[in-house]
């Protein structure tokens, strides 16, 4: 099986319900695919809502009870049986040739180890936020420094081997901890063991995100700060190859925004690093 589509959901059945009646709509390229959705411990109609689908779409629905997206994506790509793992969320509508175009790039680059893609608004009405809209193909090296929000966990696919060579996602992070940026974290690591990653703009999912509110969009800003936090503090103290880029980086960053998001970061940062001498997952 040339490409597997990973989603994770939890207790948004709504949502998911629209989203697998979009999915419907790919286009198979060339050889089989299949969709895993990991239920990762909902307590709603989730799971009615799986198995009304279960004949109209190419489906294995995997149960992972532990919250935490990071350990969530790592139940379903180690399901699936793509050589490719393409990762969209439960509330996005990858575009009709998304399969094709992700396995296109990954064809074009045997030494890609990872592809981005294009987020965009599916409602023009929603707030303008974790959407990604560059129409300029970017490549990234080994070692280089990484920036949060470049490459979207909403959409990014990776090869099985690199998923193999750098033990998958960390489930200390993602949405259900207390920090985001499991995925970015992963993009890093596939750099650090030597892989190359690309951002395709021809690779291109529809985000549902359904946030209008400035107090829900405030809250959303909060919890990302958080999560640069620890993805920072992660780089800079566990891999000491990146530890001068990572520094240097945060350090110019922190010059240019304000103060109160700064704060977050190192919250963040402390909360990470003293989760990690405690052990706690």
């Amino acid at each position: 099986m040339r490409i597997s589509l990973v989603v994770t959901t939890r207790n948004r059945a709504t949502q998911l319900a629209e989203s697998l009646s979009q999915w419907q709509k790919l286009e198979v390229p060339d050889g089989s695919w299949e969709l895993v959705v990991v239920d990762n411990g909902s307590t709603d109609s989730t799971r009615a809502v799986l198995d009304a689908h279960t004949s109209l779409l190419p489906l294995t629905v995997v149960t992972e009870p532990t919250i935490g997206a990071g350990g969530a994506h790592n139940a379903g790509w180690k399901a699936s049986r793509g050589e490719v793992v393409a990762f969209v969320d439960d509330d996005c509508y990858p575009a009709p040739d998304f399969l094709s175009a992700v396995l296109r790039r990954f064809d074009e680059g045997p030494e890609i180890g990872f592809v981005g893609g294009r987020v965009l608004l599916h409602d023009p009405d929603d707030y303008p936020i974790t959407i990604q809209t560059s129409l300029e193909h970017r490549e990234f090296l080994p070692g280089q420094f990484l920036h949060p929000g470049i490459i979207h966990g909403a959409n990014v696919s990776f090869r099985r081997s690199t998923l193999e060579a750098i033990s998958g996602y960390d489930p200390r992070l993602g949405p259900g901890t207390p920090f985001s940026g499991d995925d970015v974290d992963a993009q890093c690591r596939a750099l650090t063991a030597g892989f190359i990653g690309a951002y395709d703009p021809r690779v291109l999912v529809y985000h549902h995100h359904r946030r209008r509110g400035e107090r829900e969009i405030r809250r959303l800003k909060r919890k990302y700060d958080v999560g640069r936090g620890a993805y920072y503090a992660r780089q800079i103290v566990f891999v000491p190859s990146l530890r001068y880029e990572y520094a240097r980086n945060w350090y110019w960053q922190i010059r240019a925004h304000p103060w109160k998001r700064t704060f977050r970061e190192f919250q963040g940062a402390a909360h990470y690093l003293i989760r990690r001498a405690l052990r706690i997952s």
